[in-house]
């Protein structure tokens, strides 16, 4: 993807310190439990991401709005404008840096897994068809191995592939994938050991709208030191979950 000079947004702050932008639209997938999904009951984004997001425009006196966008597309639809942020389960990357910006990480580097048909032989892990979502950091690891990456444009299609016999293994953020190996009554396992890739997750933004970027920058390091970010973590992913 290529390097592109954007026009830079209205952002300034206000007397009062917070940032003086009419409304910053907050874009997420809501496909990817329990980071972000669609809560069948209300219709609405919901999930960690969502519950932060909302706190932190709240800390930071932001009018803000969600916006849901497809994952392959989800940054270059930032860049473009659409919205004004990223929190999708968005890991922090070098070839990720060369486009967008990102906040300090909200989550730590966490496992990745390899989920497969119980019986299934480790070694496909390395030789097999592997199953991911397509521009992650699992896709971009299996890419770089000896296995066949089989891509999808969301995660709950990979779960299918691995179900009808498409794919060998799934690789996923342990998180997503732990549901549905502990619903799965035992017809789905985990494979092997867990893997941690790319420096935790952040928020992303434009590379022009440092302001946007050092408000949100400031709130995630306040709700560090005052705890609020581990307990809202334990909340989503359970007291095991890696946190700050």
């Amino acid at each position: 993807m290529k390097k592109t000079a954007f026009a830079a947004l209205a952002l300034a702050f206000a007397a009062s310190g917070a940032l003086a932008q009419d409304v910053v639209r907050m874009g997420s997938e809501g496909a990817y439990p329990p980071y972000n999904f669609i809560n069948d009951a209300t219709g609405e984004l919901d999930g960690y991401e969502r519950e932060l997001g909302d706190e932190l425009c709240r800390r930071a006196e932001l009018n803000c709005e969600w916006v849901i966008n497809d994952w392959d597309t989800i940054i270059p639809n930032l860049v473009s404008g659409n919205y004004d942020t990223i929190m999708a389960g968005m890991s922090i990357t070098e070839a990720r840096q060369e486009v967008i910006a990102f906040t300090q990480n909200y989550l730590l580097p966490e496992p990745s897994a390899f989920i497969a048909l119980a019986g299934t032989d480790e070694s496909v892990r390395d030789t097999g068809v592997i199953a991911a979502q397509s521009n992650t950091i699992q896709a971009g690891m299996v890419a770089e191995g000896d296995g066949d990456l089989l891509e999808f444009p969301t995660p709950d299609e990979t779960i299918s592939a691995l179900r009808n016999g498409e794919a060998d293994a799934v690789l996923a953020d342990k998180a997503f994938l732990a549901p549905y190996v502990a619903d799965s009554n035992g017809e789905l396992v985990f494979l092997g050991d867990d893997v941690l890739l790319g420096g935790g997750i952040g928020v992303g933004v434009r590379q022009s709208d440092d302001a946007l970027r050092e408000t949100l920058d400031r709130v995630i390091a306040d709700m560090k030191a005052d705890g609020s970010l581990n307990a809202m973590i334990e909340k989503w992913f359970g007291a095991d979950h890696p946190q700050f």
